[in-house]
């Protein structure tokens, strides 16, 4: 049987420091702690409905051979759609929080063409806040 996708449900991050990917995906997108588990080097956070998993590299539940923490190698990209989207006031507060910003543009995604602005974490993960999407004439 072939399986009907509905959503992404989470995204696993290795993180170096997941005390301060967790501040920034707070802090800076609006994320929520939703659980931590220190025994397994894992902290989850709620991102809409989805969860972005930060594992801490040498924990429990690490596997090195999923990517470098800290060159960015460990996923491409992060594509988080946003209700607010306005990218002058996006940048001034996403800079405020340490962010390094990337290209502005018209990108296709899962609703659509639409606006959106690449940023990297501390980490030099890319994540792109995706805006809504055009609406058709």
């Amino acid at each position: 049987m072939k399986p009907i996708i509905r959503d992404i449900d989470h995204v696993v991050i290795r993180a170096a420091n997941p005390e301060a990917l967790k501040r920034f995906y707070c802090d800076a997108l609006g994320c929520e702690s939703e659980k931590d588990q220190p025994e397994l080097g894992l902290t989850q956070l709620r991102a809409g409905r989805a969860l972005i998993d930060l594992l801490a590299v040498g924990g429990p539940l690490d596997r090195a051979q999923s990517g470098a923490p800290g060159t960015g190698r460990n996923m491409d990209h992060l594509c988080l759609r946003v209700e607010n989207y306005d990218p002058a006031r996006l940048r001034v507060h996403l800079e405020a929080h340490g962010a390094r910003l990337g290209e502005e543009g018209r990108r296709y995604g899962a609703e659509g063409y639409g606006p959106s602005l690449y940023l990297f974490d501390p980490e030099g993960n890319m994540v792109e806040l995706k805006g809504p999407p055009e609406t058709l004439a």
